[in-house]
C-alpha cells in the first residue's frame, strides 16, 4: 500500500485557524486516605500480635523508606548541574562515589524523570547514568523520556531513542502515541504519519485504535483535513467505531467549522452509531469557548431530547469553567444547582470549579464549606487542583497564612502532593506583599528540594517578571540563565523587560547575552 503520507501529501489543503483554541477536559482520579483508627490494648504481648501493629510497622517502613528515597533524589539532583550536556552529566554522575552507591529502582527512576521533565538533557544524562550502572529500564520509563524529548524539540534525540526501543522491542501504542503527539506539536505532522506508516516494524498492528490515534494527534494539532483524507484512505480496511466520529467532531470545532461537526454527527448516524454526550458535549464546549451561552444551553435542552437522559458531570463542569471564566459567576453557580437537581453526581473536577467559582463570586466562606464539609460527606477526596484551587481564592482574597497553612497541610497529608501550580498564587503573594528575601526564597528552596519540582516555562516568566519589577534584576537574569541552560525559551516580552532592565544597572554582558537569546526568538 502506498504510504499514508504520500497520499495525504498529494490530497491534502492546508487550513490554518489559529484564532480559537479549545481546552480538553481530563478526568483526574484521586487516590482515597482512610486514617489508621487508634486501638486500646490491655498487654504489650497483645499489641505486638495484633493485625493492627503489623500494619503500623509496615506504615512506619514505608515513611523511612519514602525519606531515604527523598533523600537519594535530593543527592542525585543537587549532583546534576543545569546546563550541561547530557553527556556531561552522565560522566559527572559516572564518577561520584556517593551517587554510585545509591540503589537504583524504578521508582527512584521515575521520580527522577518526573523532576526533569522540562530538562531534557539531565533527564538524558540520568537515564544513560542508570543503564551505566547495570541498571534494566522499563518501558514505562522509556516513554517518560520520548515525552520529554519531545516536548523540548530534540527530535533526533527521540527518533534515536525509538529506534532503540525497537531493537528491545520496547515500543508499546503508548509509546507510538507520544510521539505522534511530539511530532505534530512540533509542526512535524508528516512525520507522525510517517510512524503510523512504520507501526509493522515496531511489532505493532494498523487497526482502529491505532488509526484513532493518529487521527486524534493530527485533529488536536488542528490538521483535521490531513486527518480525513487518511482516514478516507483507510476506512475501506480499518472499520471506524464511534470514537472515531468524535474525534472529528472535535476537529472540527478547534478549528472553528462547527457545521463540518454537525455534519459529522449524520455520518456518524450513517455508519450505525448513535451521537452520544461526549459528541454533545464537545460541540457544547465549542460554543462555551466562544461565550455563546444562549446556544450552550439550547444544546443542553437538545441533549436531554435527543438522548433521553441528563448531560453527564463533565458536561456540567464544563459549561460552569467556561461561564466562570467570563466572570459570569452566579450564572455559573446556578449551573451547578441545575446539575443537583437532576441527580448527577459530583467528582473532585467539578468541585474544584465550583470552589473556583465561589471565591471569585466573592463567596469565600461558601467554598470552605464545600471543601471541609461536602467533599467529605459526599466521599470525595481532595487532589491537587482542589488544593490548588482553595490556596489561589484565599491568596486572592490576601489570606495568604491561611493559603501557607493549606499547603503545610498538603505536605503532610498522604492524599496528593504540591506541583507547581500549587505555588503559582504564593509567589505572586510574594510580589504583592514585598516579602521576597524572605518567603519567596524559602517557597523557591521548597518547591525544588523539598518536592523536587522543575520549574517550568510559565514559574520562569512569573518570577523573572516580579524581580525586575522589584528592582532585582541580578535574581531575575541568573534565573534567565537557568532557564537557557535547559532549553526553555523565554517569551520576547520577558527578554525585553529583562534587557531594560540590565542595562539600567550597567550589567553590558548579561544585555549581550539576553540580545543573543532575542535574536534567536
Amino acid at each position: 500500500m502506498v504510504s499514508l503520507l504520500g497520499s495525504c501529501l498529494r490530497t491534502t489543503r492546508v487550513f490554518l485557524d489559529p484564532s480559537f483554541s479549545c481546552a480538553l477536559y481530563f478526568v483526574h482520579c484521586g487516590h482515597s486516605f482512610h486514617a489508621l483508627s487508634s486501638v486500646f490494648v490491655s498487654s504489650l504481648v497483645e499489641t505486638f500480635e495484633t493485625p493492627h501493629f503489623a500494619k503500623r510497622k509496615l506504615d512506619c517502613q514505608e515513611q523511612c523508606l519514602n525519606s531515604t528515597r527523598q533523600s537519594d533524589i535530593g543527592i542525585l539532583v543537587e549532583k546534576v548541574r543545569v546546563g550541561n550536556s547530557h553527556d556531561e552529566i552522565l560522566q559527572s554522575l559516572a564518577h561520584d562515589q556517593t551517587c554510585n552507591s545509591i540503589h537504583l529502582s524504578h521508582d527512584l527512576v521515575n521520580r527522577l524523570l518526573f523532576h526533569f521533565k522540562d530538562d531534557w538533557k539531565s533527564a538524558l544524562g540520568v537515564f544513560r547514568w542508570a543503564e551505566l550502572r547495570g541498571y534494566k529500564h522499563k518501558s514505562e520509563a522509556y516513554d517518560t523520556l520520548v515525552d520529554i524529548l519531545g516536548k523540548m524539540k530534540q527530535m533526533d534525540q527521540m527518533e534515536a531513542l525509538l529506534e532503540e526501543m525497537k531493537k528491545g522491542q520496547l515500543v508499546t501504542l503508548k509509546t507510538v502515541g507520544k510521539a505522534m503527539r511530539r511530532f505534530s506539536g512540533a509542526g512535524q505532522w508528516e512525520n507522525a504519519v510517517r510512524v503510523f506508516d512504520k507501526l509493522g516494524t515496531f511489532g505493532l498492528e494498523k487497526n482502529t485504535e491505532s488509526m484513532n490515534l493518529l487521527l486524534d494527534t493530527l485533529c488536536k494539532e488542528r490538521k483535521v483535513e490531513q486527518a480525513r483524507e487518511i482516514f478516507l484512505e483507510l476506512k475501506s480496511h480499518i472499520s471506524p467505531n464511534a470514537n472515531t466520529f468524535n474525534i472529528f467532531i472535535h476537529g472540527w470545532c478547534k478549528v472553528c467549522r462547527v457545521d463540518e461537526a454537525y455534519w459529522t454527527i449524520q455520518e456518524m448516524r450513517g455508519h450505525g452509531f448513535l451521537p452520544c454526550v461526549i459528541s454533545y458535549s464537545t460541540i457544547i464546549q465549542f460554543y462555551c469557548c466562544r461565550c455563546d451561552f444562549c446556544k450552550v444551553y439550547e444544546l443542553l435542552d437538545e441533549m436531554e431530547a435527543a438522548l433521553g437522559s441528563t448531560p453527564n458531570v463533565v458536561t456540567y463542569t464544563s459549561v460552569m469553567s467556561a461561564l466562570a471564566k467570563s466572570e459570569k459567576y452566579e450564572e455559573a453557580l446556578e449551573i451547578a444547582q441545575r446539575m443537583r437537581l437532576v441527580g448527577c453526581k459530583p467528582d473532585a473536577l467539578f468541585y474544584n470549579s465550583l470552589i473556583h467559582s465561589l471565591g471569585r463570586a466573592g463567596r469565600p466562606q461558601e467554598a470552605v464549606h464545600v471543601f471541609e464539609e461536602e467533599m467529605p460527606s459526599t466521599g470525595i477526596p481532595p487532589n491537587t487542583s482542589t488544593y490548588n484551587s482553595m490556596i489561589a481564592m484565599l491568596c486572592h482574597q490576601a489570606q495568604e497564612l491561611k493559603a501557607l497553612n493549606l499547603l503545610n497541610e498538603m505536605e503532610t497529608s498522604m492524599i496528593c502532593k504540591p506541583d507547581v501550580q500549587t505555588y503559582y498564587p504564593l509567589l505572586k503573594s510574594c510580589f504583592r506583599t514585598g516579602k521576597i528575601d524572605s518567603l519567596l526564597r524559602q517557597l523557591l528552596d521548597d518547591m525544588v528540594k523539598k518536592h523536587h519540582l522543575s520549574l517550568d516555562k510559565s514559574a520562569y516568566t512569573l518570577l523573572i517578571h516580579g524581580l525586575c519589577r522589584a528592582n532585582k534584576c541580578d535574581w531575575a537574569y541568573c534565573l534567565f540563565e537557568e532557564m537557557i541552560g535547559k532549553d526553555i525559551m523565554p517569551r520576547y516580552r520577558t527578554c525585553c523587560l529583562l534587557l531594560e532592565e540590565v542595562k539600567l544597572k550597567h550589567l553590558y554582558d548579561a544585555a549581550k547575552k539576553i540580545e543573543i537569546v532575542m535574536q534567536k526568538l
